[in-house]
Order: structure tokens, then C-alpha cells, then sequence
């Protein structure tokens, strides 16, 4: 049940003033990002600022992206919540609105013991049909998967991958040698796409693709093809972007990268707001170095 083996990118979410979905404005952001060769859409993640949409905006606009997409490439729904039974009705809701896959992170603020961890993930996936990919980031969440619960998880037929965010390379290193071929592996952190896929990672899941969705492809492309020097390349060009991109917290920073690159997204969801004036001189710094502004 393997989802994708690229670039998927973490979508922002297109508002209008009013804070309503901007559906024609996600549209084009999609045919942007399949005209630049990205693998999978991930639709309501963190960067879709989903902890702000209700469960009917989050569930209409995995369907709106399934049907501009048209089966291109996969659409990968966020669906998690700190409250299982929740989860599961938003996660069906989404496999009901076509998703492809839901990401699920784990259960933040309430937390939980790692044995909640493999109770939670095992109802959620065995109340659906598709593929679930785990989403450990524990710096926003602070609950983090251990190995040994992630090989647990791994038994359960429809639990397929991961989407690590922890940085702990020691970690990401056990869980791919016990998991081996029973859960893809995919990178959550930008600047770490090449050392992930060294230890076995299939792809990334990504904020940069938003941006630069051609070289964030490429860099998985080149890796995979055995031009391990073009990606580490594309990989060390982009950090300082990338650094740019997290100056302030995910998604002000790459929702007015976006704005600045003419694209429009709208205003960011309360309680976020808009970025620091000193902030967007360094955003501005590191596009123009990386070549998106002049």
C-alpha cells in the first residue's frame, strides 16, 4: 500500500479576506505544483493550517483537491486530532471525500502513553478503507513515537509510513531498521530530505515544494536515480531558503513567500498572523539568493 516515493507537498490553505477557502486560488496553486513534477498533495496539514478550518472546510477541500488533481497524483488528507473518536469521524470523512490517504499526527496538548499511541492509531485505521500515514513531530505535539511503538503500528494492514519530524536521526535510524519494508519512511524536515533518504526514506512531505517544487522533486529524483551528489547539492542551495521559511512559525513564513512570488494566498488564520517586518527582509534576502524574486 506503498502512497508515493517523491515530493509531496505540505499545501497551504488560499483564503479570502473573510477567511473562507479560496478554491479557484487552490486550484491554480495545484497546477502549479503538478506542472513542477510534485509526487502527492498533502491537503490540511499543519502548513494548511487545518487546527483553524472546521471539519466540513478540511473535508470539502480534500474534495475539491481530488477532483483538480484527477487522479494525477495522490491526495493525502491531514485528518488528525488529539481526540480519537473525533479522528476516526473526520478521517472517514475524508476517505469519504476521496482521499487517496489521511496523515495523522499524533494527539497533542491531552498527549499520550505509547501504548495510547498504538490504541489511537489501531481504532483510526481499522475504521478505514485507505492508507494511513503517521505523523511524529513531536516539537509541535510533544508526544513522540518511539521505534518500538512505531513497529507495532506497522502490523496494522493500512498503517504504511511516517512522516518523521522529530530530527533525531538515531531514532528515524531504529525505526527504519525495525520496520524495514513495513512502513515507508518519509522526511517532515526540509533540511534534512538527503540525510532521510540515506537511512531509507521514500521521499519528503514538504514546506520548500511550496516555493520550489521542481528542485524539492529533484533533489528525491536525483537521489533515487544514484546522483547523490546533485541532491545533496539541491539540497545545501536550498538551505538558507529554508531557514528562511521556519524564521517564524510554519506557515506564516511560506504563505508570504507566496504572496511575495505573486500567487495571492490571502490573510493567515487567527491566532497567526502576519509575519515581522524584519522577518520578511530575510525571507526577501533568501529568495532573491535562491532566484524566486530579483
Amino acid at each position: 500500500m506503498a502512497i508515493f516515493t517523491g515530493s509531496g507537498v505540505a499545501l497551504v490553505t488560499p483564503t479570502h479576506a473573510d477567511g473562507s477557502v479560496n478554491y479557484e486560488k487552490m486550484k491554480e496553486l495545484i497546477e502549479f505544483q503538478l506542472a513542477n513534477g510534485t509526487d502527492a498533495l498533502i491537503i490540511c496539514g499543519t502548513t494548511g493550517e487545518a487546527s483553524t478550518l472546521s471539519d466540513e472546510a478540511q473535508i470539502e477541500c480534500v474534495r475539491y483537491a481530488k477532483e483538480v488533481a484527477n487522479n494525477r497524483v495522490p491526495v493525502i488528507a491531514g485528518a488528525g486530532s488529539n481526540d480519537t473518536a473525533h479522528c476516526i469521524e473526520l478521517a472517514q470523512g475524508c476517505q469519504n471525500a476521496g482521499a487517496d490517504a489521511v496523515l495523522l499526527v499524533t494527539p497533542y496538548y491531552n498527549k499520550a502513553t505509547q501504548k495510547g499511541l498504538i490504541l489511537h492509531y489501531t481504532a483510526v485505521a481499522e475504521s478505514l478503507d485507505i492508507p494511513v500515514i503517521l505523523y511524529n513531530v513531536p516539537g509541535r505535539t510533544g508526544c513522540n513515537i518511539a521505534p518500538k511503538t512505531a513497529y507495532a503500528l506497522s502490523k496494522v494492514k493500512n498503517i504504511v509510513a511516517i512522516k518523521e519530524a522529530s530530527g533525531n536521526f538515531s531514532q528515524i535510524a531504529e525505526i527504519a531498521a525495525l520496520c524495514k519494508d513495513d512502513l515507508d519512511i518519509y522526511s517532515g524536515n526540509d533540511d534534512q530530505i538527503v540525510p532521510m533518504l540515506a537511512l531509507g526514506a521514500k521521499g519528503v512531505i514538504s514546506v520548500l515544494a511550496n516555493v520550489a517544487p521542481k528542485d524539492t522533486h529533484d533533489m528525491v529524483a536525483k537521489f533515487m536515480a544514484g546522483d547523490i551528489a546533485g541532491a545533496k547539492n539541491l539540497q545545501l542551495h536550498a538551505i538558507e531558503l529554508i531557514q528562511a521559511l521556519f524564521c517564524e512559525v510554519n506557515p506564516i513564513p511560506v504563505k508570504t513567500a507566496l504572496d511575495l512570488m505573486g500567487y495571492d494566498v490571502g490573510p493567515l488564520r487567527m491566532p497567526l498572523c502576519a509575519m515581522e517586518d524584519k522577518n520578511v527582509e530575510t525571507l526577501k534576502k533568501a529568495m532573491q539568493n535562491y532566484g524566486l524574486l530579483k
